[in-house]
């Protein structure tokens, strides 16, 4: 494996992710940590974000256990990253009676490989994210088409 030099990153991605307020079992939080924990990402920003019925905003204290949940685990995970109108660009993707969690992080088992490639003189010329949700309506399409 190749070590890391400072100046290398994985790539930076962020995730807002909504919640039906009925539904939240606390079990995403420990998940991450999981994640954080095992290295497999670097976690910059986590703001948990609520969108009222009426559309009234507001910002939840992570370190309120029962407002935060499972992510007042992440209550000091704050790198001034996440601005005012990045909260106002979730809260308008969000639904109503809602609660969301806007999540920056840095996927570092990536580290080695863009080491590795920038070492060797590679350079990324192009990055997209392909959604979940995509991928696997395209594999049930094709699973549809061979059976």
């Amino acid at each position: 494996m190749t070590a890391a030099t400072p100046d290398v990153h994985g790539p930076i991605d962020f995730l807002l992710i909504e919640f039906e307020n009925e539904n939240l079992t606390g079990e995403a939080g420990p998940a991450l940590l999981d994640l954080v924990e095992r290295g497999i990402v670097r976690l910059y920003d986590l703001l948990v974000v609520r969108k009222h019925e009426g559309g009234a905003v507001e910002t939840v204290e992570l370190s309120d256990p029962e407002l935060a949940g499972g992510f007042s685990y992440f209550a000091a995970a704050s790198s001034g990253l996440i601005g005012d109108e990045d909260v106002r660009e979730a809260a308008e993707a969000m639904r109503e009676g809602t609660t969301a969690a806007l999540i920056v992080y840095e996927n570092s088992w990536a580290i080695p490989f863009v080491a590795a490639a920038r070492n060797s003189g590679g350079e990324v010329i192009a990055s997209a994210r392909i959604p979940a949700t995509d991928v696997m309506a395209a594999l049930d399409a094709l699973d549809a088409t061979t059976n």
